[in-house]
């Protein structure tokens, strides 16, 4: 029997998950919110974390493994969902990746050369003055349902990589003029901004399968939970007669278990963090940890 305990720090959340042999035994999560029209505006909240995970790994006599924040949530979606071999699209506020595995990596096939999906959605939203409560994606998801006019926007795939900057450029800039003018809602907007965003999404992920062989799609990640990019991947995998697995909100944004999840998996291949070696870094990319728990 292996119980981990799973510490999770992002820009605005804080999660403690408890996994034991599989099972998600506890995964409490809090959010802070701004005011609209602001970002998350919290200092060093990996740090702090891998403080109290130190901390602790010392108090108890504990080993400490360190986790890739996106292998985490590629674990966790495999452990919820029972993918087996996906392709696996990561959309969150930091990242946009079309990953796979092979040869003990997960492997990166497309991303961002710019800014992630999520980081896209929410800078709109303080266009907009879109609240944060529970979060600026969210209420961009319920304010597109309304929408019934698709505004042209740019969609720029380059071979198997996306960028959103220019998307987002063009839209706050014409926001305002184009609302003052009557030509369309707010709830246009979201609305337009979504399918334009997805499409590209789904567009890419549908060409990592196929250079694969894939039968299988599972979406991590908070933008994740997003249920009509969900839809508009179902579409695509039912057309291609694959599978699309996707969790909802408690799995997909940042959580304590999915670190849990990870550090479980790690633990059980012989993996072991040094204090010494225990530092932290926002630039330690998917494809460079050795995936040693798979075939």
């Amino acid at each position: 029997m292996t119980i981990v305990i799973g510490f999770e720090g992002s820009a605005n959340k804080i999660g403690v998950g408890i996994i034991k042999d599989g099972l998600v035994l506890s995964n409490p999560r809090r959010t802070y919110i701004t005011p609209p029209g602001q970002g998350p505006g919290m200092g060093a909240p990996l740090v702090c974390v891998a403080i109290v995970a130190r901390t602790l790994s010392q108090l108890w006599n504990k080993p400490l493994l360190g986790v890739n924040h996106c292998i985490g949530h590629i674990e966790m979606g495999r452990l919820i969902t029972g993918a087996t071999n996906p392709t696996v699209l990561y959309v969150s506020g930091g990242n946009t990746q079309v990953i796979s595995y092979s040869e003990r990596r997960y492997r990166i096939f497309g991303e961002t050369i710019d800014i992630a999906v999520g980081n896209c959605l929410d800078r709109f939203a303080r266009v907009l003055k879109i609240s944060n409560d529970p979060s600026p994606g969210y209420n961009i998801e319920q304010m597109a349902k309304r929408g019934m006019k698709l505004v042209d926007l740019p969609y720029t795939v380059k071979g198997m990589d996306v960028s959103f900057s220019g998307i987002l450029s063009y839209i706050e800039e014409a926001a305002h003029r184009i609302l003052a003018a009557g030509d369309c809602t707010p709830e246009d907007l979201c609305f337009s901004l979504q399918e334009t965003l997805f499409a590209m999404l789904v567009e890419t992920t549908e060409r990592a399968m196929a250079h694969c062989g894939s039968e299988e799609v599972l979406i991590v990640g908070g933008v994740g939970c997003n249920l009509r990019l969900q839809k508009m991947m179902a579409v695509m995998c039912e057309e291609r007669d694959a599978k699309l697995f996707a969790t909802d909100e408690r799995f997909c944004i940042d959580n304590g278990a999915m670190i849990a999840q990870a550090g479980w998996e790690m633990f059980r291949a012989g993996h072991v963090t040094a204090l010494q070696d225990s530092w932290i870094t926002q630039r330690y990319r998917t494809d460079e940890v050795e995936v040693t728990w798979r075939d």
